[in-house]
């Protein structure tokens, strides 16, 4: 004897069927004037969709910029059927689209694509991350250099940092806007810093050395040790200069502790 689905399994069915191959058609469903329920629902299932890939454009426009509409609309279905979104905040939708645009064989001539998407997920993460204050620089200021090396610090909510064997900041500083697509002469990485300190997003390029830098302080790290596994990564890192834009950017909220 068959078991009737609950309410749960059958809106689990239509929400499949909404984002599933076109000839999906949830059981069960029926028109109430005998109508074509193929030809209703395929109406409701490509509005949604075209919901969904609009939302997902407005989270990506430099993404899809560069590539066009009609080839970030392909894009954006493809992702939908492997990733449909799994919460009604469809802000929280569209993390994976980095990962997924470097699997997406037709992005693999647009090499620096996924990379891009990441700066652009950053961003809206850091827009709508909890407000706190950044770190003082007087509270910094305060200690001597011995207890400054020893201090650990706690990450703003908003903070991410970026690193990209392309120039991405420049490509995305390029191409925000309304304007045509600008010419793109690819020339070495780039490692760049997202913050909110206030109400507004920031992108900042970083120097050499300054992203380990910032990766360690980010993981726990003290200063002391995040300057050392910076120079260790190239002798071109400038202690003081990274010690700047880490107050500027507001890029750490508070004291955590000294080790």
């Amino acid at each position: 004897m068959s078991r009737k689905p609950s309410a749960t399994q059958s809106i689990g069915r239509f929400a499949a069927a909404v984002v599933g191959a076109p000839e999906t058609v949830p059981p069960g469903l029926g028109a109430w004037n005998g109508g074509s329920v193929e030809r209703r629902f395929g109406v409701y299932r490509n509005n949604v969709r075209e919901g969904l890939i609009g939302a997902l454009a407005s989270r990506f426009p430099v993404t899809e910029k560069l590539v066009g509409r009609a080839f970030f609309s392909a894009l954006a279905e493809a992702f939908l059927l492997s990733h449909p979104p799994r919460s009604p905040v469809l802000m929280e939708w569209g993390d994976a689209l980095p990962a997924f645009i470097e699997t997406f064989e037709p992005a693999a001539t647009v090499p620096y694509l996924a990379d891009v998407a990441r700066l652009e997920a950053a961003r809206s993460h850091a827009y709508h991350a909890a407000d706190a204050a950044p770190v003082q620089p007087e509270t910094l200021a305060a200690l001597d250099s011995e207890r400054l090396a020893l201090v650990r610090l706690v990450s703003h909510p908003a903070l991410a940092i970026l690193r990209s064997p392309y120039p991405v900041l420049t490509i995305w500083e390029r191409n925000t806007g309304d304007s045509e697509p600008a010419p793109l002469e690819l020339g070495g990485g780039e490692d760049m810093l997202v913050t909110r300190p206030q109400m507004r997003v920031e992108l900042r390029p970083l120097p050499p050395g300054a992203a380990r830098f910032f990766e360690a302080l980010e993981e726990g790290q003290s200063i002391g040790w995040a300057a050392e596994a910076a120079h260790a990564e190239t002798p071109l890192f400038d202690l003081t200069l990274a010690f700047t834009l880490m107050i500027q950017s507001g890029a750490f909220s508070a004291v955590a502790e000294e080790t």
